[in-house]
C-alpha cells in the first residue's frame, strides 16, 4: 500500500522503503559516528571521475571551478514523495564543540531547483559555516582545509526513488601550495580508512579506466578493509581514454577474470568539457549511445554499464545491506545506550556548586559505611561488590592471619625449644623390694599428640605485600630463625652462673625476667609483621571500596589524599599500641594471677615425676605397678641441677600462659579495636561527619568536577541524546 501518494513499495526494490529511511533518519541525527550503519560509501582519488559518478546518480551539475565539494564528506539521500525538493543540511563532528555543532545544526537550505551556480554559491556558504579555508586568502587565519563534518544532501521527488550513498573527499599524494598540505594528506587518508573500514559499508572504488589498476591506491586501502572482497564494488570510468588494444584487459575486469570481487564490476562513460558546456545534451542518451554504438563495449552486458543500470544496482546493493544489517543495528543502538547511561551513571551527578558537591560525597560517604559494616559483619550478600572484589572480604581474611599469628607465636615465637615432660624428671634406681605401689588398674591408652614439624630454615614474619605509600609506618619484613632445640639447659645453667646469689635452694627472682625477655625475643617481630599485615588488609580495603564506589579517578585520589594523614595516624597507634603490649610483656616485673600459671607448674611436675616412675614400672594383672623402694628413693641430682628444672619449670609455665594472653591482647587490642572498630578504626573516617566537616576548598577539590571530567560528562550526554533519538526512529512504525 502506497502512503503520501507514493508508488507501492515494490517500486523501491528488494529492501523495505521504512528500513532505508530508518538508516538515513539514524545518520542524520549523528548515530553513524557511534554505530556501523549500513551505507554506500563512493572512494576514489582526486580525479578518478568521482564527480561524474555523482552527477549521474543525483541528476544534478556539481561545482566544479576550485574542488569546494571534496573537502568532507557528503551524503547523498533520494527519497520518493509527491512534492520535489532538495534539503540541504550539515552533520556535525562527534568531537566538534558545543558551539561550533549549534552552529552547523542551525544551518539548514531548502530549494526546489539546484542549477551548478547556485549549488556553488550554497558550497560557498556550506565552507564559511564550517569554518575552511578559502586558500591563499586565509594563509594568515590557519583556517583547516578540510572537515570531519558531514554535508547532507536529501532530493526528494516523485520520480527519485530510494537510495543512500557518501561521497568522501579523494585521497591524493601531491600537496597544492596555499591550500593544501602534508598534514591534510593525512587527514584524507584517515577519514577516507575511516568509512571504508565500517564493516557495514559497501565501498563504490572509483577508477579511470585507462590506468592500470594494480597502482591503484585506492584498490590496496580497499582490500586492506575488506580482504575477501565481499563488500567492494569497482566503478570504472573514462572508458573513450582506453588505448586501443588495452580495452581487453578492462573487458577481463567486467567480466569478473581479472581481479575478481564478489560485488563485481561496473562502468559508465564520463562527459567530456565540450558535452558538459553544452547544455542541450543529455548525459544520459550520450552515455547510451556510446555503449550501444561503440566496440567493444557495445558486446558488454549492459547490465554492466551506464549509470542507470549502475542506480540500480547500488539500490539493489544498498537493501541487501540493509535487510541484514539492521537487525544487528538495533541490538548494538540499545546496547551503545546502556552503556553511555551506565558510565555517565558512574560519574555520579553534577556537581558545579556546593551543594551538589556536598550530596555527591555524603552520598558516597553513606555508601561506603555500609560497605564497612557489611565487611566487618562478614554480611557479603549485602553487596554485589563483594563477589568481584576480594579484597573487600576484610573480616575472613584478617580471621585468617590471626589464626596464623596465633600458630606461629605457638610454634616458633620462643628462642629455645622446651624441653619435653620426659627430660629433666627424678631417676628411679633399680632394686629389689617387696612393697608395690599400683599406679593403675589398667594402663590408660594415651591419646595420640599431633606432631607438629619444626622448620629447620628461617620463616618470614610478613605475609602481605607493601603497599608503598605505606613503607614508613609498616614494620619491614623480617627472617627469623626457628627455636633452637636442645640447648634451652646450657642456656639456663649459663644465666643461673651468671646471675646467681646466695639464695638457698632458690634462684634469684630476676633470672625468670632475663629468661623470658630472651625467650620472647621474636614476638615483636613476629607481631608487629601480624599487625602490618592487618594494616595491609585495611588500607587494600579503603582503596578497594572508595575505587569501586567513586569512579571519578581525580575525586578519589583527591578524597584519599585528604584521608590520608588520619589514617597513618590510626594506623600508626594500632602499632604503637602492639609496642606497648610487647613493653608490658617485657617488663622486669613478672607476675600473673592467672591460676593456669600453677596449673601448668604441678602439671609439669607431676608429668616429670610420673614419667620418672613409668621407667620402673612393670604391669601385672591388677595394673600397671612400681616398687615402693624405687618410688622412695632420694634423688641424687645436684642443687644446681634442680634449680635449673624449676627454672625452666616456672619459664615454661609462665610462657605459655604469657604467649596467649599476649596473642590475645594484640589481637583483640591492636587489630579489633584499633584497626576494626566500627567507629574508631580507620574504616570510621570517611563519614557524613567527615564530608560535614569540610570547609567549601577542602570540598570543591574533592568533589568539584575537573575540566576533562566535564568534557567527558558533555560528551556522554550527547551521545545518549544522539542514541536515544535513535532509539525512537526505531520504535516508530
Amino acid at each position: 500500500m502506497a502512503t503520501n501518494g507514493a508508488p507501492a513499495t515494490e517500486h523501491y526494490g528488494l529492501g523495505s522503503p521504512l528500513m532505508l529511511e530508518k538508516i538515513d533518519k539514524l545518520f542524520a541525527c549523528g548515530v553513524g559516528e557511534l554505530v556501523d550503519l549500513p551505507q554506500i560509501v563512493v572512494v576514489g582519488d582526486q580525479s578518478c571521475g568521482k564527480s561524474s559518478v555523482l552527477e549521474g546518480l543525483i541528476k544534478k551539475p556539481l561545482p566544479r571551478d576550485s574542488g569546494l565539494c571534496t573537502r568532507f564528506a557528503t551524503q547523498i539521500v533520494f527519497r520518493r514523495s509527491v512534492r520535489e525538493d532538495i534539503c540541504i543540511s550539515i552533520i556535525p563532528d562527534r568531537a566538534a564543540s558545543i558551539e561550533h555543532s549549534t552552529r552547523l545544526k542551525a544551518w539548514r537550505k531548502s530549494v526546489t531547483s539546484l542549477d551548478s551556480k547556485a549549488f556553488s554559491d550554497i558550497m560557498q556558504e556550506v565552507h564559511e559555516v564550517m569554518g575552511l579555508s578559502k586558500g591563499s586568502s586565509d594563509a594568515g587565519l590557519r583556517k583547516p582545509t578540510f572537515s570531519n563534518d558531514v554535508l547532507r544532501l536529501e532530493l526528494s521527488g516523485p520520480d527519485q526513488e530510494h537510495l543512500s550513498v557518501i561521497d568522501v573527499p579523494g585521497i591524493f599524494k601531491s600537496t597544492t601550495e596555499g591550500l593544501t598540505t602534508k598534514a591534510d594528506i593525512s587527514l584524507v587518508r584517515s577519514m577516507v580508512k575511516s568509512y571504508m573500514d565500517n564493516p557495514r559499508s559497501v565501498m563504490l572504488a572509483v577508477i579511470p579506466a585507462n590506468v592500470d589498476v594494480a597502482t591503484q591506491e585506492i584498490l590496496e586501502l580497499a582490500a586492506e578493509a575488506d580482504p575477501h572482497q565481499d563488500r567492494t564494488l569497482g566503478v570504472l570510468t573514462k572508458p573513450d581514454l582506453v588505448d586501443r588494444g588495452a580495452e581487453l584487459r578492462v573487458i577481463e575486469l567486467l567480466d569478473g577474470r581479472a581481479r575478481p570481487m564478489k560485488l563485481g564490476w561496473h562502468m559508465i562513460r564520463n562527459p567530456g568539457q565540450l558535452e558538459l558546456s553544452d547544455k542541450s545534451l543529455d548525459r544520459d542518451t550520450l552515455e547510451a549511445d556510446f555503449f550501444r554504438t561503440l566496440v567493444p563495449w557495445k558486446d558488454i552486458d549492459k547490465e554492466k554499464v551506464g549509470i542507470s543500470s549502475l542506480r540500480e544496482r547500488l539500490k539493489e546493493v544498498l537493501s541487501q545491506l540493509v535487510k541484514r544489517e539492521f537487525p544487528k543495528v538495533k541490538v548494538e543502538i540499545r546496547s551503545k545506550l546502556d552503556d553511555r547511561h551506565r558510565r555517565l551513571n558512574d560519574l555520579g551527578p553534577e556537581r558545579g556548586g556546593f551543594g551538589e558537591q556536598m550530596a555527591y560525597l555524603t552520598n558516597m560517604a553513606v555508601r561506603f559505611q555500609r560497605l564497612a559494616a557489611a565487611a566487618l559483619s562478614a554480611n557479603h550478600g549485602a553487596d554485589s561488590m563483594f563477589d568481584t572484589q576480594e579484597a573487600l572480604r576484610l573480616t575472613p581474611a584478617v580471621m585468617l592471619r590471626m589464626k596464623t599469628f596465633s600458630d606461629e607465636m605457638g610454634r616458633l615465637g620462643e628462642t629455645y625449644s622446651f624441653l619435653p615432660a620426659d627430660d629433666g624428671g627424678i631417676p628411679i634406681p633399680e632394686g629389689p623390694a617387696d612393697v608395690t605401689v599400683v599406679l593403675d588398674k589398667e594402663p590408660e591408652p594415651q591419646p595420640k599428640k599431633v606432631k607438629t614439624s619444626q622448620p629447620k630454615h628461617p620463616f618470614e614474619t610478613r605475609r602481605q605485600i607493601d603497599i608503598e605509600e605505606l613503607q614508613d609506618v609498616l614494620h619491614p619484613q623480617v627472617s627469623c630463625e626457628p627455636p633452637i632445640r636442645g640447648e634451652i639447659k646450657d642456656w639456663l645453667f649459663q644465666v643461673f652462673q651468671g646471675n646467681r646469689g646466695f639464695e638457698l635452694g632458690t634462684f634469684n627472682a630476676s633470672i625468670l625476667a632475663t629468661v623470658m625477655k630472651k625467650q620472647s625475643s621474636k614476638w615483636m617481630d613476629i607481631s608487629l609483621g601480624f599487625v602490618s599485615d592487618v594494616v595491609v588488609m585495611v588500607h587494600h580495603f579503603i582503596i578497594t571500596a572508595l575505587g569501586s564506589i567513586c569512579k571519578d579517578d581525580d575525586s578519589r585520589r583527591s578524597l584519599v589524599n585528604a584521608l590520608f594523614d588520619d589514617l597513618i595516624a590510626r594506623y600508626q597507634t594500632a602499632l604503637a599500641n602492639t609496642k606497648f603490649l610487647l613493653e608490658v610483656e617485657n617488663g622486669d616485673t613478672r607476675m600473673t594471677l592467672n591460676h593456669y600459671f600453677n596449673d601448668n607448674l604441678q602439671k609439669s611436675r607431676q608429668e616429670k615425676v610420673v614419667a620418672g616412675l613409668k621407667k620402673g614400672a612393670f604391669h601385672t594383672m591388677q595394673g600397671t605397678v612400681v616398687k615402693l623402694e624405687q618410688a622412695i628413693q632420694t634423688n641424687n641430682m645436684s642443687n644446681d641441677d634442680h634449680t635449673i628444672i624449676e627454672i625452666h619449670d616456672i619459664l615454661k609455665a609462665y610462657y605459655k600462659v604469657s604467649r596467649k594472653t599476649f596473642v590475645d591482647n594484640v589481637c583483640k587490642q591492636a587489630t579489633l579495636y584499633y584497626l576494626l572498630h566500627p567507629d574508631k578504626g580507620p574504616l570510621a573516617l570517611f563519614s557524613p561527619l567527615f564530608v560535614s566537616q569540610l570547609s567549601p576548598t577542602q570540598l570543591a577539590e574533592i568533589a568539584g568536577e575537573a575540566p576533562a571530567l566535564r568534557r567527558q560528562r558533555t560528551q556522554l550526554t550527547k551521545e545518549i541524546t544522539s542514541l536515544t533519538e535513535a532509539m525512537k526512529i526505531l520504535a516508530r512504525a
